[in-house]
């Protein structure tokens, strides 16, 4: 079973002048999916980090501004998203295939 930290929440106490938030949510078939694996890769593929969404989908990262790739994986398919992530709120969605 992943460690993964649960996904979902406000962004209370996070200062988006100075640090970078990737978020979003993955869907399929027109709804969130809930348990998927978002994984955050870094330019060169390179694994970074891993979590799962919560109930309504929602997923949430904090990175270094740059390119970033976000790959989904549910029993429901399978997604890519790629982003150019800059300092402050990064939001996203990720469509399983």
């Amino acid at each position: 079973m992943c460690g993964a930290p649960k996904q979902g929440g406000a962004l209370a106490g996070i200062d988006l002048d100075t640090q970078t938030v990737i978020q979003g949510q993955v869907w399929h078939d027109g709804a969130p999916v809930a348990g998927a694996y978002v994984r955050l890769l870094d330019a060169t593929d390179e694994f970074t980090a891993e979590v799962v969404t919560s109930p309504e989908g929602e997923f949430r990262f904090f990175a270094a501004p740059g390119e970033w790739k976000l790959r989904s994986l549910a029993p429901t398919g399978r997604g890519e998203r790629v982003l150019a992530a800059d300092v402050g709120l990064n939001e996203t969605t990720v469509v399983l295939d």
